[in-house]
């Protein structure tokens, strides 16, 4: 019956049945009472019913309407008369009843039990606001007893996931997680994954998870864990299942291990030795990317040629024997043999008569014993006295053939080795002891000749050992010959004044210079003075002063006041030129040179300027720059970060150099944490050449070396050494962290006048290489042939490029004769007349103006004009509690703009700011030098100086 007769047996259907209930109750108790008046007893093992309310023993449960199919819904009770069923919360009516009666045999209790049917039709009709459901009321005599509500439902199950899994690409041992979420439906529908069709259990693998919101997730990827992945949903409806998900575990290639070296493939002289790996370690799988590097590494090997011994003169003949005969010897030291070479043929000791044949034996004239054997004695004699004649001959000719070609040597260029280096950057020496392994990552090939300019250079190369393999080398196409150049003298000030400068200053790039314009800015290199170590010393007082290290960017401010009266000091500076004493941590690289200054005891009143050059292209975003300081027991501790806020020390950190206040001495250096593969660090790149001894032979270096005055002149001091010659102005190299190497090749070279060796076109130098290259100068060598003589011009480019990065190119274009070659300078800016500056001469602003600056904004001011202002007019716009703390901000922050300008002294722009400001309206700049003057003499005469 539809929902109407449902709702037909409503209140009105209830009082059309609800009478005829109480009919039954009535004729109940009628029947009740007929019985006892008839002496009818009931049993005693059925109680009475009065006292007793129904009790449910089943109820209706909630059901779904699957399709069109009605459910039934039960319920039974004990004891009950009557059982009907209330839905939505009107009566059901009672044809739509169906009961059942029965009896509990173990109580004797009425069992009642009663059904009905609910079609999708009344579900569908009712309109409520919760779901359609239905309850059971029982009675009996003491009242009635309602069953718990059982809702109706439809069950259903859309068609489309919600979200279907999606396919994965996995490396082996990674998490893959697929996603699932199922379509909509009553009830909500169970999932289930499917690998090949096949079901997966994660009871009976830990290693997969079903639970979490429907998805798949396995922990660890494994090859066995490719394939193709279904989600399938299903409830009492039906089954759905989603869009496959292909999932690829793939396995990247790694290297076997290296194979053992090979036997040189020579039996003397330089050879070369390879080794090989396969990338089988394991073997790239299901798209894995293949090895990265190298599969064959060659390097070059030296097999010592044996030497035949050879015989020296013969000494002086013996005074004459008893026996009438006097001897001479010889030894096989001219030169003795070596390296497995023949020993010397012949005696080693001669003997004859010394008599002429006169000295007489057993009383006998010698000459009459044993006649025959005097006169073959005499044959012999006179066949020696030829052979040793024309030894001799041989000998003087081979003695002037060697004095003339040494001479010959002599006469040529100084530098004339056609042995280079892609990657001379360790500062070894150039001989190795022959046990030592080679570096296992060196690559090398070589080519032409080895020129000796002396003969010691001779001995060197017929030593045990030569060419010594190279650190961290990994040079991976054509290379020329490469072998280290090892760094002996060093540059040494003791307050002298140096002709020969190179930059330092903020402004070092080279690259927008005008090519006509180039013989200003480039310098004679056999000009510049000889320098065994980098060091410079000044004495100074309570005037103070500057130190400058010339040409090395690395300066040393003294305030005035920083050392108390009537004392005075000598301080020191100097650069460490060895191997730097701090290790570099993780990916955390060395961006400046190890600066000590002391004495490491002396106390200052006033904070010291030091200013350290480094090479970062300075940005917060990519780099994170801390300030090192070096202990008493050589440890290395971090002073802070250039963007720490502190009160010990301060940091400014400027394009090309930091500045750093101080309290106390020590040895300091700059170190960078790249924070993203964009951190920059900048290269100068420059190109050398010589000829080398082979007349028709050219050299050309290409070094590439952290953009610091110092480390340049490095360079130049190793290239004065060796006879080079700049032929282009250096250039600056944007060198990102982003692995990738560094590539130089030469183009251009004129092709019926020049050639270069096959395959040494090119050179590569790994990226660890160039990004550490903080110890000893980078550089690759190309070494150039004429085909004629006369060809005196040479023209071509150097081409220096980042793969997927920057590129510099170097324009080559030089004369190889030197008396035709015109002299190329290089640009100097002297860092000072002096290396040490003391007094008022020391400072760019005059002290009395000093003075009444100061004086004006250590005073707080209510409009705030105070030295807050003026630490923000001057670009210094953070950590200023560090100026809080000191007695006289403003002269802190002077000191620091003294630090800064240096080189410029750009008092116009101070006093633009002290004009903004409002203080004052004085320029500065145009101060003019009397005025300067008198300001320093007036200062002078009120310190009684």
């Amino acid at each position: 019956m539809g929902r109407a007769a449902a709702a037909g047996g409503g209140a009105g259907g209830a009082r059309r049945w609800l009478p005829w209930l109480g009919l039954c109750f009535w004729a109940a108790g009628a029947a009740a009472a007929r019985g006892s008046d008839n002496g009818e007893v009931l049993p005693e093992s059925i109680p009475s019913a009065p006292g007793t309310l129904p009790h449910f023993i089943e109820e209706p449960d909630d059901a779904y309407i699957i399709k069109s199919n009605p459910i039934a819904l039960r319920c039974k009770a004990r004891p009950a008369m009557q059982i009907f069923f209330k839905c939505n919360g009107e009566w059901v009516h009672q044809n739509e009843h169906v009961s059942e009666e029965s009896l509990d045999e173990s109580s004797g209790l009425k069992v009642r039990e009663v059904f009905i049917n609910v079609t999708r039709q009344q579900v569908e009709d009712f309109h409520g606001p919760e779901d359609y459901w239905c309850q059971c009321v029982a009675w009996s005599h003491l009242g009635t007893s309602k069953s718990r509500k059982a809702s109706v439902r439809i069950a259903y199950l859309r068609k489309n996931f919600e979200q279907d899994p999606q396919g994965r690409e996995v490396p082996i041992e990674g998490m893959i997680v697929l996603h699932c979420r199922p379509p909509e439906g009553v009830p909500a529908a169970e999932v289930e994954w499917l690998k090949n069709e096949e079901p997966i259990d994660s009871e009976q693998d830990e290693n997969i998870d079903t639970r979490a919101d429907h998805n798949l997730i396995i922990r660890q990827a494994r090859l066995s864990d490719s394939g193709n992945y279904t989600c399938m949903a299903a409830n009492i409806v039906a089954k759905r299942r989603s869009l496959s998900a292909t999932v690829v575990v793939y396995v990247n290639g790694g290297w076997s291990s290296w194979t053992e070296w090979s036997a040189c493939n020579v039996r003397c002289g330089r050879g070369w030795q390879k080794r090989s790996r396969t990338c089988t370690n394991p073997a790239p799988l299901n798209g894995g990317a293949f090895c990265e590097g190298m599969s064959v590494q060659k390097i070059t090997c030296t097999s010592l040629c044996p030497v035949d011994g050879s015989w020296e003169v013969w000494s002086e003949w013996s005074v004459c024997s008893p026996e009438c005969e006097h001897l001479r010897i010889r030894e096989c030291t001219a030169p003795p043999p070596r390296n497995g070479g023949k020993f010397c043929e012949g005696l080693s000791q001669e003997s004859e008569n010394c008599t002429d044949g006169l000295c007489i034996l057993d009383k006998k004239p010698l000459h009459e014993i044993k006649p025959q054997r005097w006169s073959r004695r005499g044959i012999e004699n006179a066949s020696d006295i030829a052979l040793y004649s024309g030894l001799g001959a041989a000998v003087v000719a081979v003695a002037v053939l060697v004095i003339g070609v040494t001479l010959y040597r002599r006469s040529q260029s100084d530098y004339g080795v056609d042995v280079i280096d892609s990657s001379a950057l360790t500062g070894n020496s150039l001989l190795l002891n022959s046990s030592m392994q080679p570096d296992l990552t060196v690559s090398r090939t070589y080519s032409g000749p080895i020129c000796l300019q002396d003969p010691l250079d001779k001995e060197l190369m017929t030593e045990s050992s030569l060419f010594n393999p190279l650190s961290d080398i990994k040079v991976k196409v054509q290379s020329s010959f490469m072998v280290s150049l090892g760094v002996s003298e060093r540059a040494e000030y003791h307050g002298k004044n140096h002709s020969g400068t190179f930059p330092h200053g903020n402004n070092r790039s080279f690259s927008t210079m005008h090519p006509r314009n180039k013989t200003p800015y480039i310098q004679n290199l056999s000009s510049l003075p000889t320098r065994t170590e980098l060091r410079t010393t000044g004495v100074f007082g309570h005037l103070g002063g500057r130190l400058v290290m010339p040409n090395t960017g690395v300066s040393l401010l003294i305030p005035h006041g920083a050392i108390p009266e009537e004392n005075s000091w000598e301080i020191y500076m100097s650069i460490n030129q060895g191997e730097p004493s701090l290790q570099s941590d993780g990916s955390e690289v060395l961006l400046s040179p190890e600066v000590t200054c002391g004495p490491p005891d002396m106390i200052v009143t006033t904070p010291f300027a030091l200013t350290i050059p480094h090479c970062a292209d300075v940005s917060s975003e990519h780099w994170n720059i801390h300030l090192k300081k070096r202990t008493q027991q050589g440890k290395w501790e971090e002073v802070m970060s250039v963007e720490d806020e502190s009160t010990s020390c301060y940091c400014l950190l400027d394009p090309f150099a930091c500045h750093v206040l101080l309290d106390s001495f020590g040895t300091y250096a700059l170190t960078g944490e790249p924070i993203t593969d964009c951190a920059v660090k900048q290269l100068k790149v420059a190109v050398f050449g010589c000829m080398s001894c082979n007349s028709l032979d050219y050299n050309l270096r290409v070094y590439c070396v952290d953009n610091t005055p110092w480390a340049f002149q490095e360079v130049v001091s190793d290239e004065r050494h060796q006879g080079g010659q700049l032929l282009e102005e250096p250039k600056l190299l944007h060198f990102k962290g982003n692995t990738f190497s560094l590539q130089i090749s030469v183009l251009d070279i004129p092709p019926f006048l020049w050639r270069i060796k096959p395959f040494t076109a090119c050179q590569e130098v790994p990226f660890s290489r160039v990004w550490c290259s903080n110890r000893q100068p980078l550089h690759c060598a190309f070494s150039l042939e004429r085909y004629t003589p006369t060809t005196t011009q040479l023209s071509c480019k150097i081409c220096i490029r980042q793969l997927k990065g920057h590129e510099q190119i170097l324009q080559v274009q030089t004369s190889i004769l030197e008396s035709e070659r015109e002299t190329i300078t290089f640009f100097a800016q002297e860092d000072s007349t002096f290396p040490a500056q003391t007094g008022p001469k020391a400072f760019k602003i005059p002290y009395s103006i000093r003075q009444r600056i100061c004086a004006t904004f250590d005073t707080p001011n209510a409009k705030g004009k105070d030295w807050q202002m003026l630490a923000q007019k001057n670009s210094i716009n953070r950590n200023l509690s560090y100026f809080a703390t000191q007695s006289s901000p403003s002269a802190v922050i002077l000191n620091l703009w003294e630090a800064r300008h240096q080189h410029d002294g750009d008092l116009d722009s101070l006093a633009c700011a002290l004009e903004e400001i409002g203080r004052t309206h004085t320029k500065l700049s145009n101060i003019t030098e009397t005025q300067l003057d008198e300001a320093d003499f007036n200062y002078s005469r009120q310190n009684g100086l």
